[in-house]
């Protein structure tokens, strides 16, 4: 084909924006398909920036762009958008056209994350080498610092930024979403390598940074630089043809963006002072947002666990002699190096400041994903084998180079607990989720030894020795080489804890006895059994409301509503939910009483006297009853403990007392008997009121109300109006017999 007449880039740009604002989405794309394939990058270089706002938005929310959040699967433009979007589509093949050309795009340093904007600001380099010698500073007289990125890095940034701008609705189905799982099975695929990229420069690869994970050494990740690097970034180092060297620079660098721009928008000395409730949120999550970092930790552990068996057990230094792709190297470090630190003060931020609502689910299964890398291995296991899987003893060194993701955070959350509404259904399982997580067999234990190792005297640190260690044949000890594996394992957890906490933190043990006190002995057992007592108790009332309803509705006065088992109620509250309630309730009860390796019968004990005390108030309002197979059954002084009351009112000489007598004295229905007048004297005397509802069971009353109803019936009366006259007109005939029964007698 051959190429068009170019145009002026001034009008391919104007034109570009006219097309906008007149042409349907499809028609547009398809114009950028063209453009992008025929014209030059010189010429492509002038309309990227925009492009790039015009799809993703801009930084400051004012451009709403395609809208890639709203955007849905039943949307007629999404597949539009996922194909000119996708990893190997034309925006893609726009961005390395570019990149071979090295031209370079300015971000604002106000729109970087806090902990990086602030380090910049003060003159320190930041730990993140994604923003090293990229600092464009500005002409005499302006205040504005730039970064200036490539093209990849610019358009991730922006991919990237577009999750934290405000939006209002959630969805993993959206073409945002989609993309992210896109992307990251794309540039950190776990079968295989990325696919090259299809342009490159005039020297025969594509201008990239060099892999930067690689030089940067794991003790000193995060520590800040005393520094600024104050000179112009437009040089950058350039990798040589290696294929496998090039695909590393685009998977480290999306890494690279997401974390800093989702996770890297707290740091330890920023998170001390958010303690201090003067002092102002500086960024809040949104549960759309956490749910994207989820899928990032769920895709990273996917991909660090592809990593073959036999690089997995090298040690670094056997590794170094073997020929090991970059991808390879990159699953090792992956989790560690570039995640770790910066989820950690992103979760114990969410913990300490989401509402206490069941949004909250986001954030804790984005927790517990991160604490189960034995989830995403690629084993395909049946959820019963799931339920009793013992954690393999291989991720005990996971376990204890994370230590503070297990017993940190668990702590928090058992401190939400008892401020949480644990009767709602969805909070109850929240419980249930981490205390069945942390129940798994094994765990607890790994748990338990990695506090042991950090609470080894720190003299053990000081006796490390720099020289490697000999073998038994080269005249070593098996002694040494194990004092060698206890002496790293050590240091490991304590770099990781002081790392995360800092040099002077207090550590708080999770199988410590003062944990162990309040879990076992104080409220958390007690407001967790409360709640699953008052569930339970809930829910059976919901069960004797439905056996009412469908009774009551023959007349027309049950409810419609089923669930609800008292006013404002919600589904969560309705008896069916209430009924898991309690059994998640129960069941997170029996896991706690495992992980701390409580007593089953003191729980049992526990949960027995907090039940029979609520009974027992309960039976302070109810009569003398005893249980039966079908429920509680009146006793003889049940039926009877109300009498005095009877009593009291049919005694009184006025005219309640004489109204209590006419429908509370037992009526003569027998047969009359000639009996002296002492004997009906005495009978009167000795006769007890009560409630006789023993006209109601003959077969004279049953007729009558029978053809009562009938003829309201034809008088167009519903049961309910029928009732109602019945009633009225029972009371206003004991009111007539009350006042003139006497007289009526002595006629």
């Amino acid at each position: 084909m051959a190429a068009p007449t170019l145009q002026q880039p001034s009008y391919l740009l104007a034109n570009l924006k006219a097309d906008a604002t007149t042409k349907t989405l499809l028609q547009r794309c398809q114009d950028l398909v063209k453009i992008i394939d025929e014209y030059p990058a010189k010429e492509l270089h002038l309309i990227f920036p925009w492009l790039v706002e015009s799809v993703f938005g801009s930084l400051d929310g004012i451009i709403a762009g395609w809208n890639l959040r709203l955007l849905h699967s039943r949307s007629n433009e999404y597949n539009i958008v996922m194909e000119f979007l996708n990893p190997s589509g034309p925006m893609m093949n726009l961005v390395y056209k570019l990149q071979a050309e090295e031209y370079k795009y300015e971000i604002p340093v106000n729109y970087l994350p806090g902990p990086v904007k602030a380090c910049i600001q003060q003159g320190v380099l930041p730990d993140c080498p994604l923003f090293h010698n990229k600092l464009q500073f500005p002409p005499a007289g302006l205040l504005t610092l730039n970064l200036a990125l490539n093209p990849f890095e610019f358009f991730m940034f922006n991919f990237a930024y577009c999750l934290i701008t405000p939006k209002v609705r959630n969805s993993t189905d959206s073409a945002y979403f989609v993309l992210v799982d896109n992307y990251l099975k794309y540039f950190l695929p776990s079968e295989g390598s990325v696919p090259p990229s299809p342009f490159s420069d005039s020297r025969g690869s594509v201008t990239a940074p060099s892999p930067r994970y690689l030089h940067v050494s794991f003790a000193g990740y995060g520590v800040h630089s005393p520094s600024l690097l104050k000179h112009h970034i437009f040089h950058q180092p350039s990798v040589n043809a290696d294929p496998a060297a090039q695909e590393i620079w685009r998977s480290e660098t999306l890494l690279q963006m997401f974390v800093e721009i989702w996770l890297h928008h707290y740091s330890l000395e920023m998170y001390q002072k958010l303690q201090s409730p003067q002092v102002k949120e500086p960024f809040s999550p949104t549960e759309e947002h956490v749910l994207v970092v989820r899928l990032l930790v769920k895709h990273l552990h996917a991909f660090s666990n592809s990593l073959k068996p036999e690089q997995l057990s090298s040690s670094p230094s056997a590794h170094s002699h073997t020929h090991t792709s970059p991808l390879e190297e990159f699953k090792r470090v992956v989790v560690q190096r570039f995640v770790q630190q910066k989820l950690y003060l992103f979760l114990q931020h969410c913990f300490g400041h989401w509402p206490l609502d069941a949004s909250f689910r986001a954030v804790l299964e984005t927790w517990l994903s991160y604490i189960q890398p034995w989830r995403y291995t690629g084993e395909k296991t049946n959820p019963q084998q799931e339920q009793n899987r013992t954690v393999p003893d291989k991720w005990e060194s996971f376990v204890q180079e994370n230590l503070l993701m297990y017993t940190k955070l668990f702590q928090v959350f058992l401190n939400r607990t008892m401020r949480t509404d644990l009767v709602n259904a969805k909070n109850a399982l929240m419980v249930f989720r981490v205390a069945k997580v942390f129940a798994q067999p094994n765990l607890a234990d790994m748990i338990q030894k990695g506090e042991q190792l950090f609470l080894e005297p720190e003299h053990v640190l000081h006796h490390r020795q720099p020289r490697g260690y000999l073998t038994p044949s080269q005249g070593g000890s098996y002694l040494s080489s194990r004092q060698r594996v206890m002496t790293d394992m050590v240091f490991r957890v304590k770099s990781h804890v002081y790392a995360l906490e800092g040099q002077d933190c207090q550590y708080k043990q999770m199988f410590g006895t003062e944990l162990r006190a309040a879990v076992s002995r104080e409220r958390l057992i007690q407001i967790i059994a409360q709640a699953g007592h008052t569930a339970k108790r809930i829910s059976d009332h919901s069960n004797e409301v439905a056996a009412n309803n469908s009774f009551l509705s023959w007349f027309g006065m049950g409810s419609s509503d089923t669930n609800t088992t008292f006013p404002g109620a919600e589904q969560e509250e309705s008896g069916e939910c209430l009924k898991k309630t309690h059994e998640f309730l129960d069941r997170a009860l029996e896991n706690l009483c495992q992980i701390f390796k409580l007593n089953q019968g003191q729980l049992s004990q526990l949960i027995s006297n907090l039940g029979s005390s609520q009974d027992d108030g309960n039976s302070k309002q109810l009569p003398d009853c005893i249980q039966g197979d079908n429920g509680l059954i009146l006793t003889d002084l049940g039926r009877r403990q109300f009498g005095g009351h009877m009593n009291a009112l049919c005694s009184r000489p006025d005219f309640l007392g004489r109204l209590g007598r006419h429908y509370l004295s037992e009526q003569e229905t027998t047969t009359k008997l000639k009996q002296s007048p002492m004997t009906q004297r005495t009978l009167e005397r000795n006769r007890q009121p009560r409630l006789s509802l023993r006209p109601l069971a003959s077969y004279r009353t049953i007729l009558l109300l029978l053809l009562f109803y009938v003829f309201g019936a034809l008088l167009s009366f519903g049961p309910v109006s029928s009732t109602l006259l019945i009633l009225t007109g029972g009371f206003l005939y004991g009111l007539m017999m009350t006042l003139f029964g006497d007289k009526l007698k002595t006629h």
